[in-house]
């Protein structure tokens, strides 16, 4: 997207360079890496960059407003409605599809909205990777004049508090089982916490306990990775109950996860922000539901979307369900880097990291997909390559 550096980029790549970048990436992982990564990195334009930080922060301004935390309530679940959940999230993703307005320029849409963490060790890895086996010398992947070492103390600030790492775990669903693996042990390695399986902790009355290496060893701090639905899904369950009272602090609360997400899109008023209305508001439908797409409003990995869709799968949805679920305007994506082939698609996510004590979210760096089929997912993108995760790039300004 910065043309000299992507007719460089591809000029100079070759399969051979591609298979040794990924052994490298795999061994400071230390693990396989089973989601696909891209051959190439992004090189982003500053005023397009620039668009999607000043975006972002004003939706968030927007979902800071006291009305909307009020609106959310109905958002949470009652089973999974957690006490302690503080005056703010402690991440937030903000994921926009690259697109082209009217005049032909390049424009973010908003996609979705994650109140939960994000690939924040590994997204790190990846940029740099990229960056010192390429020689990517005079390009950023931080924002906001953050550095490596800054990075890194912004990231266990916010996931640490004012704990030691041995207090603090990363909890997640059967952890040697998720693809993210490559993430956990990047976290572990760069900040000291141990992965601990959510149905692997242990309740002594209200404090929570794990084992390791033959001793019991007090949680003081949840990094939390448990998403919800795919809780729920696999039918797991943990020894205590999220609405318990526990004496521990959360990084990533899990009530966040249902305020900032698909669900906030019908209240958002913003040139980036696609129309979106909950199914059983809908006075009558869109007369060109060609135009549109419908969501449930909580699916793990984007399962249960309908891209072609019509009135008999709206008038289908129980009407005990239809407030569940998003009709929402349909984003075209733009083909707008140049591969080997056909040119890919983009989408760049924002990623905030916000500390206990800080006053505003911090943007810290965009984790990016490449997608040449209809949707972003794996299913749309078998046997096609230059898609998958990628790092984002951008000229020091």
């Amino acid at each position: 997207m910065i043309p000299h550096w992507r007719e460089r980029f591809n000029a100079q790549f070759s399969e051979a360079a591609y298979e040794r970048f990924l052994r490298e990436l795999e061994a400071t992982a230390g693990a396989p890496i089973e989601f696909r990564v891209c051959e190439t990195p992004v090189f982003i334009p500053a005023e397009l960059l620039a668009e999607m930080q000043q975006a972002a922060s004003e939706i968030i301004a927007q979902l800071r407003a006291p009305a909307y935390r009020a609106a959310s309530d109905r958002a949470i679940p009652a089973e999974f409605r957690a006490p302690g959940e503080g005056n703010h999230p402690t991440f937030i993703q903000v994921d926009f599809a690259v697109t082209r307005n009217a005049q032909g320029n390049l424009t973010p849409k908003l996609i979705e909205l994650q109140g939960c963490a994000s690939l924040h060790a590994f997204q790190f890895i990846l940029a740099q990777t990229y960056q010192r086996h390429y020689e990517l010398h005079g390009l950023n992947y931080l924002f906001n004049g953050l550095m490596d070492e800054s990075y890194l103390a912004l990231l266990r600030r916010t996931v640490l508090g004012t704990h030691a790492p041995e207090q603090v775990v990363l909890m997640e669903i059967e952890p040697e089982q998720q693809k993210t693996r490559p993430d956990f042990l990047l976290t572990e390695k760069l900040l000291g916490v141990a992965t601990v399986a959510v149905s692997d902790v242990i309740k002594h009355g209200p404090r929570l306990i794990y084992r390791r290496e033959g001793r019991e060893i007090e949680i003081r701090r949840l990094y939390n990775r448990v998403i919800v639905d795919e809780l729920v899904r696999k039918g797991v369950r943990p020894v205590f109950d999220f609405r318990d009272e526990l004496e521990v602090e959360w990084a990533g609360h899990p009530n966040w996860f249902f305020r900032l997400s698909k669900f906030s899109l019908p209240f958002l008023n913003h040139p980036a922000v696609p129309r979106a209305w909950f199914v059983d508001q809908l006075a009558e439908y869109p007369e060109r539901l060609d135009q549109f797409v419908l969501k449930p409003l909580f699916s793990f990995a984007g399962s249960g979307v309908k891209v072609n869709i019509t009135r008999a799968d709206l008038d289908a949805i129980p009407a005990t369900e239809r407030a569940h679920y998003l009709l929402q305007e349909k984003i075209t994506y733009a083909p707008v880097i140049a591969t080997p082939d056909d040119p890919s698609k983009l989408e760049v996510r924002m990623m905030f990291l916000w500390p206990d004590e800080a006053a505003e979210p911090i943007a810290t760096m965009p984790l990016l997909r490449l997608s040449k089929g209809e949707m972003l997912g794996v299913d749309f993108n078998k046997n096609k390559v230059w898609v998958g995760a990628s790092a984002g790039f951008f000229e020091a300004g």
